[in-house]
């Protein structure tokens, strides 16, 4: 159940990302009332944390909403047709519809409306239809690109969020709301103020638990003789697993429950995994691999399931009942590999009070506890993540020197965000920018002189490149501050001028001020417009393409080299 603390809290995130805004664009915040600002903060806020998008400018495009349009980014006024943003995952395959509903005021009776997603529909009419006439704006250019998709050979999936920060969802059985999915093939999402509770990355208060292991389902190990650090492997039952990891303080700490028909209504303590490397994956094919092996193979689930790794900041084992059981305290613990499993576990759990005794009670799962200090939790969980359905991206982000950079940059009021939904390490501080890891990878990369490559290579900034540019001997993080500072004075001169702007053209301009330190940014737009007309290939092909080819990357060098010898030999 949500509470009134987590209205005030998802406010306080819808606030920062309102001030993130005001950096981004030209919006008078003097004629927006406080009300407005918090809901144009809360869209981005839930676009960042949903889609993974973590750079406002590219969030920015996928707004629709009429009135954030015509206020925050002074667009001429278009009909939104119900929907307030469109995500289209090229990599998923999915297209990711919004509609969004702000409540000005907490009530813990409120609940979301059926109404909301009817009012959504008639834009889906227009894509089943194929009719877009009515449409204008950012929304017809969207209808037209979805409708695209659909005729295409490629399988798409639709999904319509009803996102509000209401107490209480629209229950995702209603009948009408089965009726829709079925008639429009369409997966529809609440997403109300319980489900935001779980985006939210405030540092949590210390989690504690207890448990009770028999001494042959446990293995204790440390680094050496002389260490009083110790780590554990141990086996746990999947009915301990959902007791150790509820929302249940009581629950946690009783580690003799005897009815285990109790832990048919706990649901997870979201917070437990504010360390994890990455979020939930809905819908899943390893969701729904895990959910079948534990209803028809719910003893073979340890042998199929990788397990869990648990850090804690104090672990406590004592051994108990003449050495044959070891009673184990964890203080301040996290679950840093495993989050998707364990949610997997949760949600099995949630759909049939039996669950717990009929399949949850017979499975087990390897789970690993650690206590080590900060630098090795990092690589521990870099290390237990590494498998193929993680990003390298989110994988670094655990790294020592991405760590270094958030801290760093925080101190010259800058946001890197190492993960989705992050707002910076101080709730009192105001920032002026924010930017992701993967953006500045792609600054970095194009520093180094590979603009032409920073868009559409820009997974092996994080794979095959990531020593070269983020190494020990090749990161200065004292530049830092400037080159994204330039990065955003760059787009906003870019804004300012006549011409068409993209994050390719940007990282050309942060190259070319590597080789004319002295020439204006404004100059240097000019130079590579001029540039990108004047180079010719067999091919009609657009802008944006010519600024990813190698050949486009030399004629450009060759121009500004030719360009320098006329200057020097005019002087």
């Amino acid at each position: 159940m949500a509470s009134i603390n987590d209205f005030k809290l998802v406010n306080l995130k819808s606030k920062k990302f309102f001030n993130l805004l005001k950096s981004e664009t030209k919006i008078n915040e003097t004629k927006i009332d406080e009300i407005h600002q918090l809901r144009f903060g809360f869209y981005p806020y839930i676009l960042d944390s949903i889609c993974g998008v973590k750079d406002i400018s590219d969030i920015l495009e996928f707004i629709t909403d009429t009135e954030f349009n015509l206020q925050v980014l002074k667009n001429r006024k278009f009909e939104d047709q119900g929907i307030d943003a469109v995500y289209i995952d090229n990599e998923e395959k999915i297209i990711n519809l919004f509609n969004f509903k702000f409540r000005a005021k907490y009530n813990s009776d409120q609940k979301q409306k059926i109404n909301e997603t009817i009012i959504s529909i008639k834009f889906i009419n227009a894509l089943i239809n194929e009719d877009t006439t009515h449409l204008d704006g950012k929304i017809k250019k969207y209808a037209k690109e979805i409708i695209s998709k659909l005729n295409s050979n490629d399988i798409w999936k639709m999904k319509l969020y009803i996102v509000s920060n209401e107490a209480l969802e629209i229950n995702k059985n209603d009948a009408n709301l089965q009726q829709l999915e079925k008639m429009y093939d369409l997966e529809i999402i609440p997403f109300g103020l319980p489900k935001i509770n779980e985006l939210l990355s405030i540092r949590p208060e210390p989690i504690n638990t207890e448990l009770i292991i028999s001494d042959d389902a446990i293995m204790s190990y440390s680094e050496n003789s002389m260490s009083s650090s110790k780590s554990y492997i141990i086996r746990l039952s999947l009915s301990e697993v959902i007791r150790i990891t509820s929302n249940n303080n009581d629950i946690r700490n009783e580690y003799n429950i005897e009815n285990i028909s109790m832990l048919a209504n706990v649901d997870l303590e979201y917070n437990i995994l504010f360390d994890n490397v990455r979020g939930f994956v809905q819908k899943s094919k390893y969701n729904n691999n895990i959910e079948r092996t534990l209803k028809e193979e719910s003893s073979k689930f340890f042998m199929y399931n990788n397990g869990l790794t648990i850090i804690a900041k104090i672990i406590k084992a004592d051994p108990i009942n003449a050495n044959k059981r070891v009673k184990i305290k964890l203080e301040d613990f996290q679950v840093l590999n495993g989050g998707q499993t364990l949610r997997t576990i949760h949600n099995f759990n949630s759909q049939d009070k039996d669950y717990i005794n009929n399949f949850l009670s017979k499975s087990e799962v390897l789970v690993r506890i650690f206590t080590a200090n900060d630098e090795y939790i990092n690589k521990i969980a870099e290390y237990t993540n590494s498998q193929n359905s993680i990003s390298s991206v989110d994988l670094k982000s655990l790294s020592k020197e991405q760590i270094e950079l958030e801290q760093f940059l925080d101190e010259h009021n800058i946001i890197y965000a190492r993960k989705t939904g992050d707002t910076g390490l101080s709730n009192d501080k105001v920032y002026t920018h924010k930017i992701s890891m993967e953006k500045y990878g792609q600054i970095l990369y194009s520093l180094k002189g590979f603009p032409e490559k920073a868009t559409n290579q820009k997974k092996q900034i994080f794979d095959k490149y990531y020593n070269d540019i983020f190494g020990e001997n090749n990161l200065d993080i004292n530049e830092s501050p400037v080159n994204i500072t330039n990065y955003f004075k760059i787009k906003n001169t870019y804004t300012d001028s006549k011409y068409s702007q993209s994050d390719q053209k940007i990282f050309y301009i942060l190259y070319l001020k590597t080789l004319l330190s002295e020439t204006s940014i404004s100059d240097l737009i000019i130079i590579l417009e001029t540039t990108i007309k004047k180079f010719s290939t067999d091919k009609e092909i657009s802008d944006a393409r010519k600024l990813i080819q190698i050949k486009f990357k030399q004629f450009l060098d060759a121009e500004i080299k030719q360009n320098i010898q006329q200057n020097l030999g005019e002087k």
